[in-house]
């Protein structure tokens, strides 16, 4: 039977990583993850996102959107069309598939994420 997940009770390893080559704009910074949760098929993330001041280029796939809530810190999403959208402590933000942009961290952050990847049939 499935059993809820209490984020602040997983000894989840986290993951880490820097923005590619080809994306960074600013700076390197390391970004870490802690994903509490994938469902069954692999469609669905959860979990816990942090990364040093910095930005990068970002790009969506056609099947994938994420819905943000900051809880530390702050940073700034700028889509193609120039659109700024201010995020921080207690904003949240959700990403379209195929959002195209760039994320600045301003401020060394943390959010709760969750990540829908439709799979095709």
């Amino acid at each position: 039977m499935p059993t809820a997940i209490l984020f602040s009770q997983q000894t989840t390893a986290p993951e880490q990583d820097y923005p590619r080559a080809e994306r960074k704009l600013q700076g390197n910074p390391l970004r870490t993850t802690w994903n509490h949760f994938t469902n069954s098929t692999g469609e669905i993330y959860s979990g816990v996102w942090a990364s040093e001041a910095g930005s990068w280029r970002i790009e969506f796939a056609p099947d994938e959107d994420e819905f943000f809530c900051v809880t530390e810190g702050r940073c700034r999403v700028t889509d193609e069309a120039g659109v700024v959208y201010e995020v921080a402590v207690g904003d949240s933000l959700v990403m379209p598939a195929g959002f195209k942009g760039v994320f600045e961290v301003l401020e060394p952050m943390k959010k709760y994420y969750v990540i829908v990847e439709r799979k095709s049939n």
